[in-house]
């Protein structure tokens, strides 16, 4: 009898060893080399590799390649059309990632249900649930469609029969690492199953033109799960992003191919579904407490889309040898950079003082041009003195605390008008070519310190 062996794989790269390490010497990760399931080696004649011929196509020259434009198709959320680039586009391949019970695959779902009304052919293949727990998912978020098709199925060989015979025009695989391949000896959800399942289906989609939608687990670090080449090989990568204890989710491209990156799409968990937030910038400052020191106002562009955030900071004496800074929302290396700023060239006194940021409604502040904002709440709290409600903030602050110019500056203040702004501080070098809004009075700075004084008395 031959002798079984016991391998373990790194789930990162793939790298395959004869005994458990801490630490993957290919990649460098820790705790990832995982147990396969043990390998009987026999004497019988290994199996010829099985490989798709080629296209055979020539090579062109890029003036004789025809150009197309890419036909989309409304999902009739509006907030993922956005997020997708105007619609799902005829052979794509997308991937949904976020954490359990997040919503995707009731965002999915809804999507589906809308693409057959309109008369396509949709295959929602379920690796994780059955039949009957999809239909009750449905009854409940009334997807009644006769062309929706539901398959509860995790081999691939098997779903790849189901779909030749219904030939769909959209698919939903949910989710990526429960599917497998028979013919290989690995685990479902490892390295080589995920990735071999997704070339898979990436072939099918370029081939017949179904649009393909994945759904993806991620780790406890927030990353998906699975090989780094799944997300390269896909055409867009969503992330939903948000607190399962609160009712607002937060869809964002981070990769897509057809339209904008970091777009960003808000919905409302709903006992009826996925809802999108058509004016998010209401809904962030809805609960905004006014005259309170610590909150500043902050137009930020995520995506094409202006929003208005409240930018929060709490400032009080430490009681420890070292001040603690802590942020919610903001990069904390830029926070301490920022508070370094502040201390030198404005003048306010920090070495004693523990400083927490938080972004309210969960929101990642990226962009320099919040770094104004940030400043103006923290003085404000150390001083006790409120920055007026009615105003907002927008600008990037320099190591020098010179203020330097942000970008689309003529939307954020039309955003700031629409919502019953009637000021802005921003940096003088926009303020000097700036086409403000009728009614909008605009203060142009150029130094930290002047802004602390406009803002703050």
């Amino acid at each position: 009898m031959a002798k079984e062996k016991t391998a373990y794989q790194c789930s990162a790269c793939g790298y395959e060893t004869s005994r458990w390490m801490g630490r993957c010497p290919e990649c460098g990760a820790w705790n990832t080399l995982e147990e396969q399931a043990p390998r009987v080696t026999a004497a019988a004649p290994a199996k010829a590799i099985k490989q798709r011929p080629g296209t055979g196509a020539r090579a062109m020259r890029l003036d004789e390649i025809p150009e197309e434009t890419a036909s989309r198709a409304t999902t009739g959320i509006a907030e993922l059309d956005r997020v997708l680039g105007g619609g799902v586009v005829e052979g794509s391949l997308m991937l949904v990632g976020g954490d359990p019970g997040i919503g995707k695959s009731t965002l999915l779902l809804q999507a589906s249900e809308h693409l057959a009304r309109n008369g396509a052919r949709v295959l929602y293949i379920s690796g994780e649930e059955s039949a009957r727990q999809i239909k009750m998912r449905a009854r409940r978020l009334g997807v009644l469609s006769e062309n929706l098709f539901v398959l509860s199925e995790n081999a691939m060989d098997a779903a790849e029969r189901r779909w030749e015979e219904i030939a769909p025009d959209y698919m939903v695989v949910d989710s990526i690492q429960t599917m497998y391949r028979p013919d290989m000896a690995s685990a479902p959800g490892s390295v080589s199953q995920v990735r071999e399942c997704a070339s898979m289906l990436m072939r099918m989609a370029k081939t017949t033109g179904c649009a393909v939608f994945l759904v993806g687990h991620v780790t406890k670090e927030g990353a998906i799960a699975g090989p780094r080449v799944l997300e390269h090989m896909v055409d867009v990568v969503l992330y939903f992003e948000g607190d399962r204890q609160h009712e607002y989710r937060i869809l964002r491209a981070v990769k897509n191919r057809f339209g904008s990156v970091n777009e960003l799409g808000i919905f409302e968990m709903r006992e009826s579904g996925m809802s999108a937030v058509e004016n998010p910038s209401e809904l962030l400052l809805s609960a905004r407490a006014r005259n309170v020191p610590g909150s500043c106002v902050h137009c930020a562009i995520e995506g094409s889309r202006p929003m208005l955030v409240d930018v929060q900071a709490l400032a009080l004496q430490t009681a420890y040898g070292t001040p603690r800074r802590t942020a919610n929302g903001f990069d904390t290396g830029r926070l301490a950079l920022l508070l370094a700023v502040l201390e030198k060239r404005a003048g306010v006194s920090l070495f004693n003082q523990d400083v927490y940021v938080n972004i309210a409604g969960g929101l990642e502040l990226c962009e320099p041009a919040a770094d104004l904002s940030l400043c103006a709440s923290v003085a404000s709290s150390v001083r006790d003195a409120c920055v007026p409600p009615d105003w907002a903030v927008i600008g990037e602050v320099g190591l020098a605390g010179e203020i330097r110019a942000v970008s689309q500056a003529e939307r954020r203040l039309a955003e700031c008008m629409r919502l019953g702004f009637q000021t802005a501080v921003l940096p003088r070098e926009n303020a000097r070519h700036l086409h403000a809004p009728q009614g909008m009075r605009v203060y142009g700075v150029e130094t930290l310190a002047e802004a602390l004084s406009i803002l703050l008395g």
